[in-house]
């Protein structure tokens, strides 16, 4: 090489060690599935996702498939190996396969730098691994909970990071490796919401930790257009286009409740008018109204304290939820705050799951002479009034949620909320319903959320919808009959006795008086 070739090539090195974008532009190269080994020309978004890297210690980015990401960070890990010593590189992915096809894009790359560009050679080159001679390398690891703990690494690259099962509890072993100044990307298309990759986007959106969030749907590619998107989605679900091309988090979980009708309910969302209670959780939305009927139901903590005590309270005419209360009180206080807001709401009727700690809530509100608690009928699940209940021996207070009514009050709930019966004003309660899933068939929440919310709700829909409606049908069967009993009575007593039809007229008219105030024991047909 010449003095001259030498002297542009030292400034070639030195104008790539400072520009990764030019760098990969003008020296990396790719293998293209029909072409071969074609130069690396990015694009414009991926120009902007190398810049983030240098500027942003934690990237996390949400993307559509097949954008090239996994490619042009393969390109950023060979500038930073390369140009700089001893750094040391992890990539961890859903599946250790997919990690090490991200390491062997690296190799790729790497040994088709030009010579003169390659200040630092391979020294030791495995299957998944490979480290230079300026000490820097890079290796492809499982997601295994002890992955990469004992090392202080360089950068952090994790792939598909929405698809990696417990990356919750890997982040924590993996963050201390990353305290001396190392760095992380993160990406991934999106996989329902809830896993550490949602809450990571989420938060960075809303600027809580330290990530730069870099959303790139599949209108990005300058190359893509309407065409292009009806041809791929021509065979696509719905959730595929929203987890592949849409990077939608909702709609591309497996969501109890459809995406759609979850972005719907997000657009009711509003806050309350009222934050009251003695730990201000007790939500309000609109103050009680007598020409209303209010219903409110109760799902009572566990008692181990990961569980909240919650309720709703619903405005039948309307079905809108204008009261909700979430909070871990004491049992007594939950009570109370139950008792209260019952007698508030025109002591309405009142439901409370009748769990273990449940019983314990049912017999302080029964110790209050609350007036208007939820009784069934044992093993039947038949709404009866608390003043029947008193005299049937086998009723029990409370709602009683079982394998076999917990399906039944979710689907529901699930009919409520899908033909637009209901509605929520609460975003506790729809932020449930984002992470409440079907889990091996089964409707709960997912691993580190609640649905005690939901669940409240369920059975509130439940018991509008069967209980309640039977209820009323039966009580207007028994008051038609009841009235029928004094129909067709004259209403002057004209007969004398000894006239015909004189004992049955004067027995009607009897009759008529004895049934006059049947209104004041109407209690024993209540519905």
């Amino acid at each position: 090489m010449s003095q001259i070739d030498r002297k542009q090539a030292i400034k070639e090195i030195v104008k790539c060690g400072q520009d990764p974008v030019y760098f990969i532009n003008n020296y990396a190269k790719i293998s293209h599935p029909l072409q071969g080994l074609i130069p690396f020309i990015t694009y414009p978004f991926q120009d902007d996702l190398l810049e983030d890297f240098s500027d942003y210690r934690f990237n996390v980015i949400l993307k559509a498939r097949q954008l090239g990401i996994s490619t042009i960070t393969a390109g950023y890990i060979v500038w930073l190996m390369l140009f700089y010593r001893d750094k040391n590189v992890l990539v961890v992915a859903t599946k250790f396969q997919t990690a090490a096809n991200l390491v062997k894009k690296v190799k790729a790359i790497m040994q088709n730098v030009p010579s003169f560009l390659r200040i630092a050679e391979i020294k030791i080159d495995n299957r998944t691994s490979f480290v230079l001679t300026n000490g820097s390398e890079v290796k492809a690891a499982s997601t295994s909970g002890d992955a990469g703990r004992s090392e202080a690494l360089s950068l952090l690259v994790i792939d598909e990071a929405a698809h990696v099962d417990g990356l919750e509890d890997l982040w924590t072993g993996l963050y201390p490796t990353l305290s001396t100044g190392g760095r992380c990307i993160a990406l991934s298309t999106p996989n329902g919401v809830g896993n550490w990759f949602h809450k990571t986007c989420t938060e960075a959106e809303q600027n809580v930790n330290d990530f730069h969030l870099s959303v790139l749907q599949w209108d990005v590619h300058p190359e893509r257009d309407q065409e292009w998107y009806k041809k791929e989605t021509r065979n696509m679900s719905a959730r595929q286009i929203a987890q592949e091309l849409e990077c939608n988090f909702n709609a591309s979980g497996d969501t109890v409740i459809h995406s759609e009708d979850i972005n719907r309910l997000v657009a009711s969302i509003k806050a309350p008018v009222y934050k009251t209670g003695f730990d201000r959780n007790l939500w309000l939305w609109e103050q009680y109204d007598p020409a209303c009927t209010y219903l409110t139901v109760a799902d009572v903590a566990r008692g181990d304290g990961t569980d909240y005590s919650v309720f709703h309270v619903i405005k039948l005419e309307t079905m809108e939820i204008i009261g909700e209360y979430r909070g871990k009180p004491t049992l007594e206080q939950f009570a109370s705050v139950l008792d209260h807001t019952g007698r508030e709401f025109g002591r309405c009727l009142l439901v409370v799951e009748n769990n273990s700690l449940g019983i314990s809530i049912l017999e302080k509100l029964q110790d209050r002479e609350y007036p208007n608690l939820y009784f069934s009928i044992k093993g039947t699940h038949e709404y009866i009034d608390q003043h029947q209940a008193r005299a049937i021996t086998n009723s029990v207070p409370g709602f009683t949620t079982s394998s076999k009514t917990r399906p039944l009050i979710i689907a529901k709930m699930e009919e409520f909320i899908r033909n637009k019966l209901i509605t929520i004003y609460s975003s506790r309660t729809i932020d449930e319903f984002k992470t409440f899933i079907w889990n091996n068939n089964k409707a709960e929440a997912m691993r580190s959320y609640h649905d005690d919310l939901v669940m409240a709700l369920a059975i509130a829909c439940w018991v509008r919808d069967t209980a309640l409606t039977v209820n009323q049908k039966d009580l207007e069967y028994k008051r038609a009959m009841v009235d029928s009993m004094s129909l067709n009575n004259t209403k002057l007593h004209t007969t004398i006795p000894g006239m015909i039809g004189h004992r049955r007229t004067a027995y009607n008219e009897n009759m008529k008086k004895e049934m006059k105030n049947y209104q004041d024991f109407v209690w024993l047909i209540k519905g």
